[in-house]
């Protein structure tokens, strides 16, 4: 069975791109592409990320008015991404035209609350209450509107999980036990990720800053 682990791989230098991916495919279940690879590339740079054979996870976080995003992903259909990302926040009519439009073999998932933000983030924005309950919320509302999944922080997952049985869930931000923690407020190991019911695990910095971007994949892998 393939891995569950999709490495982040967030940097506009395309060979340096190609370069970890080619460190690390063979213990690594696919490919995460972040909004600083694809504004430098575009269409052309995951045609070449393609080429490690891996699927292509494109993180793109789409947020627009319905008609906007729809036409948006349609201009994504000869990618045919694995796995595309759109805000939960967009609303109803959003959600249910970017899943409309996106490919048969895409799957459409919602992004509930950044695992960058913690409760006191989220009264910033007007979000009252917990992170917790922002996710059920935006969780329900992308499991109503057709969806595929979520992507939620390790903390919230069994949650979600436990309400939607048959969704995709997304957990980016975990980190290995005792790793730094960075800009991730709500992380969480890989392990217990899965075990609440992660379907894939998002690892960035822990294997593409390591000095051996291969063995860093190797060894959390053995943890799951």
């Amino acid at each position: 069975m393939r891995s569950p682990i999709y490495v982040a791989i967030d940097t506009p230098d395309l060979a340096k791109a190609q370069h970890l991916a080619g460190q690390v495919r063979h213990h690594v279940g696919g490919l995460k592409l972040g909004l600083e690879f694809f504004c430098a590339h575009g269409h052309h740079g995951v045609h070449e990320m393609m080429k490690f054979e891996l699927p292509i996870f494109l993180d793109l976080k789409l947020h627009d008015i319905p008609n906007t995003v729809a036409k948006a992903v349609q201009a994504l259909h000869l990618l045919e991404p694995a796995i595309l990302t759109v805000h939960a926040g967009g609303g109803r009519a959003m959600l249910e035209d970017a899943k409309a439009a996106a490919g048969v073999n895409t799957k459409v998932v919602a992004v509930t609350v950044l695992t960058s933000l913690d409760d006191g983030d989220l009264l910033d924005i007007g979000v009252g209450g917990k992170a917790g309950d922002q996710v059920r919320r935006l969780a329900d509302l992308a499991q109503s509107a057709g969806l595929d999944g979520i992507v939620c922080s390790g903390e919230e997952v069994a949650m979600a999980k436990a309400a939607w049985h048959d969704g995709f869930f997304v957990v980016p931000g975990v980190r290995p036990a005792g790793g730094a923690l960075g800009d991730q407020k709500r992380a969480v190991t890989p392990r217990h990720a899965l075990d609440n019911g992660a379907s894939i695990l998002v690892v960035g910095r822990p294997i593409s800053l390591a000095e051996n971007p291969d063995l860093a994949a190797r060894e959390i892998e053995a943890t799951l």
